[in-house]
């Protein structure tokens, strides 16, 4: 639809023809000898009638001239049809653990034995694209911890940077400390009741700067409520020289840090034994935490002024270069 921002501006469309009536005519200082038959003889009646075309013309442009500069004045804007915003809903960051013990094979995955971090793929990058209305950010520590993806609406990419995380990219340690830490940092600008981590890791924090339960009372002070997640299996079947053996894959996991830092925060410390569990954990972060559906919508603008100013640009240098090409004959 087609609106004009500042539609009084037509209003001085007659201002031309006004100054025109009102203006009184230049008094003659001198007299000229005129003898209008003698320059009817030289001009001829073509040429007469050739300059009154030219007249016309011209005096066509400048009223086209004039109207295209008021309505580039009046500010011309197209607006587009609603477009529907995302929701006001949570900023959510996800903390992933991308060290080198998630290479371990313990989760079966459509009847596949996969790692660890596969596994987390799958399912986090299901629960990224439900989240629409949140902003959602990825961290990804090992050793250290990076911000792979600040806050977003745009699911699709996060949803991209996660499936491209490799193992030990961030290094063999587990820095959870760390990793807590750089999400209050990324979050305590945000709105105080929307501030929430999904931290998700196999192992104990054994690297970093930041101690975890330090970190943890840092992020009560900031209002984020943080949710933690152990992953790995508990017992898994071994060949060797011996026979068949039964070990617990998760043992290095520290539960207990993980209890205490969900409690710290308000949040709640989950168990995922297997990819079904870890989709039951997601679930349930879904319903603790739920999308707003309050929509918003904006009509996009698209500014129009430049066109008619175009055309009074062109027109105006047509009659510049038609006078000096008169001018130059002459």
């Amino acid at each position: 639809m087609l609106e004009l921002i500042w539609p009084w501006a037509l209003a001085l469309a007659p201002l031309p023809l006004l100054y025109r009536w009102l203006r009184k005519p230049a008094e003659v200082q001198m007299r000229a000898l005129r003898a209008p038959l003698l320059a009817h003889a030289a001009a001829g009646s073509s040429s007469i009638a050739t300059r009154s075309w030219q007249k016309s013309l011209l005096l066509l442009a400048l009223a086209i001239i004039w109207l295209c500069t008021l309505l580039a004045i009046a500010r011309p804007v197209w607006i587009g049809e609603p477009i529907a915003l995302p929701t006001s809903g949570r900023d959510i960051l996800l903390a992933v653990d991308i060290s080198g013990s998630m290479e371990r094979e313990d989760m079966q995955l459509r009847g596949e034995t996969v790692n660890r971090l596969v596994a987390v793929k799958a399912v986090v990058g299901n629960f990224v694209t439900e989240r629409e209305g949140d902003r959602l950010g990825l961290i990804l520590f090992g050793e250290k911890a990076y911000l792979q993806t600040p806050l977003t609406f745009d699911r699709k990419t996060m949803q991209t940077l996660l499936y491209e995380a490799q193992l030990g990219f961030a290094g063999n340690g587990t820095a959870i400390g760390d990793a807590i830490g750089l999400s209050v940092k990324r979050l305590q600008e945000r709105p105080e009741n929307h501030r929430v981590v999904i931290l998700l890791t196999d192992g104990a924090n054994n690297a970093g700067e930041l101690d975890p339960l330090q970190a943890a009372q840092l992020a009560s002070r900031a209002k984020v409520k943080i949710y933690t997640i152990g992953v790995g299996a508990e017992t898994q079947e071994t060949w060797g020289l011996f026979g068949k053996r039964v070990t617990n894959p998760s043992a290095d996991l520290d539960e207990k840090t993980l209890v205490s830092i969900a409690d710290t925060t308000g949040g709640q410390y989950f168990r995922a034994r297997n990819p079904e569990e870890l989709v039951a954990i997601y679930n349930e972060l879904n319903r603790l935490e739920p999308i707003e559906q309050n929509a918003e919508t904006i009509r996009p603008i698209a500014a129009l002024y430049h066109w008619p100013l175009a055309v009074a640009f062109v027109l105006s240098l047509l009659i510049a270069l038609s006078n000096g090409s008169r001018r130059s004959r002459a």
